[in-house]
Parts: structure tokens; sequence; C-alpha cells
């Protein structure tokens, strides 16, 4: 038998290894939305799929508990996808190559999409079992969820009756979250316009960092790949000659950029490798002890026409990256150790004659999301490009009375001898959009440990599974 279909509980890895094998990356939502539809006819349970292909699974309560009031169980079916370059899985049709190692579970060369499988896998376990007790339960299963939630903002919430949810989307077993930022995707657009060079073509790669979720991660100092490269860029233009042809970097906003890649056009390329090798040398001694293996390759041809950036406008997309905000902007003064507003430079890339970044922006305060917007636009303007805002949600604020959160914390302490960590958090949860469509809602969220996730690192400890998954299924035995 193959490992993963060894693992227990047994039927949330059988569930969780078919959707690894189902391509479903932010945007690829057609197959494992038809996943989840026949999933709930082979259980004889009712459905709804949506244009977004969302999906809303509904189960009359067990025994017992017919008449309690239903439940939200929710999880977004969409992965980051990231893969190492010599990676050649294609995410648009092929499945993970997953394996299990160490307690943990990983897949090769690529990330495993735990956010936010693992949800889907526990809840079908919950749907499709007879002897788990529970309250009616409405399973929602979003899509897009990883490029700005579109699929819960497209969601009609008239499809709900219930005004108690528990989200699978946290990713630390001990930890209840009560909590989350708001956040809005800004993509700036930069004109440029082209002059025709005689010079040599070299590439510049900055690649092997950290990376991370943008959110839970961007505390950490991980050095954003292309926040680095304007810093070097800067320096070296103070050395040699060089124009743009071409710059690229992440390609997930909400992903701390872990590569960056500039095509440019060098007048000397001798001087222009000893300037870049005196440049990095200096910040590697710097970044070391947060990125102990970023790195930095160097590969040019031959002297050719070329059609590189102006002049003016080579200078302006280094200083656009020298300048540009990124990271934590403010820390909370009422939550300890909460980044309470920031952003994330996650995309950078060079479409013809335009060169686009875009970035992830979060607050736990609306006003201060307000303002980093009307910062960005202000930033845009001043570098003569345009600006436009997308997929806002607002923050979802803690709640002081919550049934949910007590008895979720008293079944947990009951089966570890220990209380939970109730916390706010700065990473977008799907709970801020549901709190903003159902009035009075109680929310928790929940999940097992991760690790590195978003990054080709990203492992689920498949002991906290289990545990998380008896919790909930003792919280659900209680909730009437």
């Amino acid at each position: 038998m193959n490992k993963i279909e060894a693992l227990k509980p047994e039927s949330v890895f059988k569930y969780f290894k078919d959707i690894c094998a189902i391509p479903h990356g932010s945007g690829n939502m057609d197959k494992i939305s038809e996943y989840c539809v026949q999933f709930a006819k082979k259980n004889n349970l009712k459905y709804v799929c949506d244009e977004a292909k969302n999906v809303v699974i509904y189960k009359d309560g067990s025994k017992g508990y017919e008449n309690s009031e239903p439940i939200i169980l929710q999880g977004h079916i969409d992965m980051v996808c990231q893969k190492t370059e010599d990676c050649e899985i294609d995410f648009e049709k092929d499945g993970l190559d997953v394996y299990f190692e160490n307690g943990f579970l990983k897949a090769k060369g690529t990330t495993l999409g735990a956010d936010n499988a693992i949800a889907v896998a526990m809840i079908m376990a919950i749907l499709e079992s007879s002897e788990i007790s529970h309250p009616p339960i409405e399973a929602v299963f979003t899509t897009d969820e990883e490029i700005g939630m579109i699929g819960a903002t497209k969601l009609d919430f008239s499809l709900l009756k219930s005004k108690r949810m528990i989200n699978i989307d946290s990713e630390e077993k001990n930890v209840v979250t009560v909590s989350c930022a708001g956040g809005s995707e800004v993509k700036i657009a930069a004109q440029i316009t082209r002059k025709i060079v005689e010079k040599t073509e070299v590439t510049l790669k900055i690649e092997d960092l950290k990376g991370g979720h943008s959110g839970v991660e961007i505390h950490k100092g991980r050095v954003n790949a292309n926040i680095l490269a304007g810093r070097i860029l800067m320096k070296l233009r103070e050395k040699v000659d060089f124009d743009i042809i071409e710059v690229s970097g992440g390609d997930k906003s909400n992903a701390i950029p872990v590569l960056f890649k500039a095509t440019l056009a060098v007048e000397d390329k001798e001087s222009f490798v000893n300037a870049t090798e005196e440049c990095y040398r200096v910040i590697k001694k710097e970044i070391k002890a947060r990125e102990d293996d970023a790195s930095i390759r160097i590969h040019y041809g031959e002297k050719s026409e070329l059609k590189a950036f102006s002049d003016c406008d080579t200078q302006r997309i280094i200083d656009m990256l020298v300048l540009t905000p990124n990271g934590v902007i403010d820390m909370s003064a009422e939550i300890e150790n909460l980044v309470e507003t920031s952003l994330n430079l996650g995309i950078l890339k060079t479409e013809g004659n335009t060169v686009i970044m875009q970035y992830a922006l979060r607050s736990n305060k609306k006003t201060a999301l307000d303002y980093l917007e009307d910062r960005m636009g202000a930033f845009a303007r001043n570098f003569n490009c345009e600006s436009s805002i997308f997929g806002r949600y607002e923050p979802w604020e803690y709640k002081e009375d919550s049934y949910l959160r007590e008895l979720y914390a008293q079944c947990y302490e009951n089966k570890f001898s220990e209380k939970p960590v109730v916390e706010a958090i700065h990473a977008g949860l799907e709970c801020a959009v549901f709190s903003g469509k159902i009035e009075g809602i109680d929310c928790i969220s929940i999940g097992p440990d991760m690790f590195d996730v978003h990054t080709v690192k990203e492992r689920l400890d498949v002991e906290s599974v289990k545990s998380v998954f008896e919790v909930l299924c003792d919280t659900l035995a209680k909730c009437k």
C-alpha cells in the first residue's frame, strides 16, 4: 500500500491524495471544482456549484442534531504553484509528486498545496462519515483564494443559513485564529520607450532566496528578490554602463519572490561582471544570516543589436525598485508582536513596452489599508505610472463573545491538557469576507502544522493533522 494511503486518519489522507493528483493552481479551477461536485453526487448530498466554481455541499445533522443550528465548514480549493527551475511538472495539467518522509508530507520540486487541500480533505472525511456526530453542515469550498479571495467575494451568501463557521486555513495546530488582516492588490504599470543599442546581452539572476508567505512571514526579514535587485542595479549603474532590456521577479503577489531575472545590454562585459561580483560580496555579507543560500549568476553572449529601455526609463525602473514601499509598514500598538500593516512586491514583469509591479497590501485596520492604497497611488503618480486597485476585502475583526472560540478551546484543552493560543494574524483569511457578508457571524480558523507554505520547501506535519481533526470532530459533536 502507498504510504500516503496508510496515514491516519485514512479517510482524510485518501482525499488529500486525490486532490494532489488534480491540477488546482489558482485560476485553474475546473477539474478540482468538478471533483467536489462528483463527491457530493457520490455521497447523495445536495450541492450548488456557481459561476465562480465555488461548491457548497449540504449535509443534514446526524441523529440527535437534526434541529441544531447549522455550521459552516470552509476551505479553499486552489493552491499557490511554485516549483524549482529543474522541475518538469506542468501545473496546468499535472498533479503533484507527493511523498511521506520523517513525519511530513512534501512534494518533489513544488509547493505541496496543503494550504488548503488539507481543509478540503478534512471536510470531505466528515461529510462522508456516518459515525461522526455533527449539526447540519454547510460545506463551502471556495476558488482562487490565493489570488485575492475571488471565489469568496463572488459567493452568493443567500445560499448559507448559518451564523457559525469553522475555517480550516490556519497553519499551527495549537492556535485558534480569531482575527485577520484585510487586504487588496495594487498594480502599477510603467510605460517605457526603447532604443537600439550595439551592446552585449547579459542575463543577471538572483536566486535561492527563502521566500515565504507575504502575510505570515513578512516580519521574518526574508529578502525580497525584486527589492534586492533594485539595490544591486542601483550600485552597478554607478560603476558601469548598461541598459535594461527586460526585468522579472516573482509570479504571485502574496509570495515573497525568491528569484529575480534581468536581461541587460552591457557596454563592457568584463567590467560589468567584476562590478557585479564586488557589489554582491558586500551585500551577501550583510544578508548572510537571513539568506545563507542566496546566489547571483551571470550569463552573457556576444555583442549585437539590441532593443533596450531608454536611458531615462532604465533609471526610472531602478529608482522605483529602490524607493518602493515594501515589507512591514507598521506594528500594532494593541496586540503584541502583531504586524498591523504591510505590503509585498510579489510580481515584477515586462510585457512589451510595459513594466508591471504588482503588490499584496494588508492591514488589520481599515483606515490604515485605505492610507496604504493612497500612498501607492502617490508613488505611481510620481513616477508617471498608472495604478489600479482590485481584490479588496475588509479586515476580520475580533469578536469578544464567541461561543465557537470557547468551545473549541475547551475541546483542545480536554485532549492536550493545555489551552490553545488565541491570536490575531496579519495574513488574510476568507473569514474576513464571510464576516463582512454574514452579520453577527461567530467564526474561528484552525489548522494543522504547516511549514514554509507557498515555497518548494512546504511540508505538512501528519501527526498534527490527526490531532486537529480529532478536536474538530469533538467540537462538532458538542456543537448543538
